[in-house]
């Protein structure tokens, strides 16, 4: 295991996030699961954030990602539903 390291620490910060749809509606399939990965590796690097796994089912995605400590995790996650939502909403209607 590699950790990660800046001037005055060293650290390895995973975070597991999971997405459910609103009212655990069946609306994801590889074809949109596919879309939201691709917004969410478009946006992760603005925040020091890589992918580490991407995991779907029909109605919720699982996130495994890895971060920097002084990332803030709350803004990135809020840039990401803005942006994904509005796109998956005009690309699959």
């Amino acid at each position: 295991m590699k950790l990660d390291s800046n001037a005055h620490s060293v650290f390895l910060l995973y975070y597991h996030l999971i997405f459910v749809v609103k009212y655990r509606r069946k609306v994801f399939d590889d074809k949109i699961s596919d879309r939201a990965k691709e917004i969410f590796e478009y946006i992760a690097p603005n925040y020091n954030i890589t992918l580490q796994g991407w995991n779907h089912d029909k109605d919720h995605v699982h996130i495994l990602f890895k971060a920097h400590p002084k990332n803030e995790i709350s803004k990135f996650i809020n840039a990401y539903k803005s942006a994904s939502s509005r796109l998956l909403k005009k690309e699959f209607p």
